[in-house]
């Protein structure tokens, strides 16, 4: 499909190759315009395509039910693995799998004492991300 480009630094409209993408598509602009100054001054922005992959792989952590109820209850305080399992009514054994899972994302953190390991949330950055998307929900 053959796209016109304006330039608003040019008198000149160039044509350019533009493929769509294989999904739904999006509603197309009103002229097959690209205009360049817009896509210059957002391109500085768009992710790097390493840096998308580690947030697709951190957002697909949060993609689980199961582990998104462990971080419910660790947004409450500090708990044990045993703690865990009965707040959110699950297995220890499953429990510690998806801790793992949330351990290699660095969503949660641990800490010994003595024959106990705690767990909570990494940093502020998880507790206010979980905590913006819970209140996003609640608006309805």
């Amino acid at each position: 499909m053959d796209t016109l480009v304006a330039d608003s630094h040019s008198t000149k409209t160039q044509l350019a190759q533009i493929q769509p993408d294989r999904g739904v598509e999006a509603p197309a602009c009103a002229e097959s315009l690209v205009h360049l100054d817009n896509v210059r001054q957002v391109q500085p922005e768009v992710l790097s395509t390493p840096k998308a992959q580690r947030m697709a792989e951190f957002f697909s952590a949060l993609s689980d039910p199961h582990r998104l109820k462990l971080l419910s209850a660790l947004a409450q305080q500090e708990l044990c693995v045993c703690d865990l399992a009965a707040a959110v009514k699950m297995g220890e054994s499953a429990v510690s799998h998806q801790l793992r899972v949330l351990r290699s994302q660095r969503l949660v953190k641990y800490r010994r004492q003595g024959r106990n390991v705690y767990y909570g949330l990494a940093d502020n950055h998880i507790a206010t991300l979980y905590r913006e998307v819970a209140d996003h929900l609640d608006e309805g």
